[in-house]
């Protein structure tokens, strides 16, 4: 009790005997929840290294050990898969173990996945590894993990911090790639891989010793709510729940439509140019440096668009906002194509620029709008989505290696995206507003 009631005093309350300094702390102290969305962007970051590591590492892999790119993409396909239908079971783990456990233990499981190919010898070791172990660590360490820390601890701003979180995936990849392509540039794909791992071990510690479960474990309110929200209960039953949200969910027309365009927009991002951008415009002679180069570079510029996103979500009407990113995306894959050359020139440098602001652009709206039509179960029910997302982008990753195997080339991979694009802009029109109470803690 004396914890909360300091707590308070500090955060909240001016007393009349203390008038004039605690005026100046509440002008200038910064909430916990800024420290905690820090944590989480950081933690994502050291996650997110995984990410850069599949579009580098194809050839590679494909002239050590004779691996078909259809074999190596399979391993991507599992990896990407179980990233989205391990979301929403972690987020109602989340609910039972806590943030930090979870968490911590994902991070674990990446560090093993990617540290242990450094002694694989058979394919199925590396859709074990890279598969099954990085596919869980990196699905429980997915969206939903944002989705959960944002409606903990913050009911304003939530647009703004969720497009935060979501850019630290991007700036993850800026971080990385540049590295890690040097090393594989240089034959050396093991020490890439143990970086990876590494990466994600050293966030462990700040996971442990920084992040918080719920404001309450702190003693304060969420950040912008008017009143104390008690910590929930722990919840049993984690996947029960998660199962039993996604048949609710699946009753209602807005969940299939935005499923759909997440779907679409996991196929047309990490499915299809994380994946395979580096491969394509290595054959048309660009070196893979560069390349990753400009993989990077979209990361810059995502992190600008998310977070630009995140704004406009708290201001416009987040199925407009998803229609439009979803057209342009469709417009620009269109034209890729005809960009890829062997050198980088303007024309590609465009479509970088332009692409990547509307990388995952597409979060902070659909976020929002599971959280308006699902309320308290808005996390798990956007890590359905997310599976949806996943799914599609194991097909595209799967797909897109055969595609290059049987027809030499990825121009019809790139206009059957296009296309997909569109259709997900006229899907987002089509999503029913809700209005429900406003959820301050899940």
């Amino acid at each position: 009790m004396t914890q909360t009631t300091e707590a308070d005093a500090t955060a909240e309350d001016i007393r009349p005997i203390k008038s004039s300094r605690p005026r100046l702390s509440r002008k200038w102290s910064l909430h916990r929840a800024w420290f905690v969305a820090a944590v989480a962007f950081v933690t994502i970051i050291g996650a997110a290294a995984f990410r850069s590591v599949p579009g580098l590492l194809i050839d590679p892999l494909h002239q050590e050990f004779g691996w078909s790119r259809g074999t190596i993409g399979a391993a991507v396909s599992i990896n990407l898969a179980l990233y989205g239908l391990t979301a929403p079971f972690a987020a109602a783990l989340m609910d039972r173990f806590g943030i930090r456990r979870v968490v911590a233990v994902a991070l674990i499981m990446i560090a093993l996945g990617s540290g242990l190919t450094v002694w694989m010898t058979a394919a199925w070791q590396l859709l074990l590894c890279w598969g099954l172990l990085v596919g869980l660590g990196t699905g429980s360490m997915a969206l939903a993990f944002a989705a959960t820390v944002t409606n903990r601890w913050f009911t304003e701003r939530r647009g703004l911090v969720t497009g935060i979180l979501t850019a630290a995936s991007a700036s993850g990849q800026l971080i990385f790639l540049p590295v890690l392509a040097l090393m594989v540039e240089a034959g050396k794909w093991r020490p890439a891989a143990v970086t990876v791992a590494l990466a994600a071990l050293a966030v462990v510690p700040f996971v442990w010793l920084l992040l918080r479960d719920h404001p309450a474990d702190v003693g304060l309110k969420p950040y912008g709510a008017k009143e104390f929200v008690p910590k929930p209960a722990p919840v049993p039953g984690a996947a029960r729940r998660a199962v039993t949200v996604l048949f609710s969910a699946a009753r209602t027309g807005p969940f299939w439509l935005l499923a759909g365009t997440f779907a679409i927009c996991g196929a047309s991002t990490n499915g299809l140019i994380q994946t395979h951008f580096v491969p394509a415009a290595h054959d048309h002679g660009m070196p893979v440096p560069a390349a990753a180069s400009l993989l990077a570079v979209i990361g810059v510029f995502d992190v600008i668009g998310t977070i630009a996103s995140g704004w406009l979500t708290d201001r416009f009407d987040p199925r407009r906002l998803l229609a439009v990113y979803y057209a342009l995306r469709g417009v620009s894959l269109l034209f890729l194509p005809m960009l890829l050359a062997p050198s980088v020139h303007p024309p590609m440098i465009f479509f970088i620029v332009f692409y990547g602001l509307d990388w995952v652009a597409t979060v902070p709206p659909t976020v929002a709008l599971c959280r308006e039509q699902y309320g308290d179960d808005s996390a798990i029910v956007f890590g359905w989505v997310l599976a949806s997302h996943q799914v599609g982008a194991a097909l595209v990753a799967f797909l897109g290696g055969v595609a290059r195997d049987v027809f030499g080339r990825y121009d019809m991979v790139w206009y059957a995206s296009g296309a997909l694009c569109a259709a997900a802009a006229l899907m987002a029109l089509v999503i029913r507003r809700r209005t429900v109470p406003e959820v301050t803690a899940v």
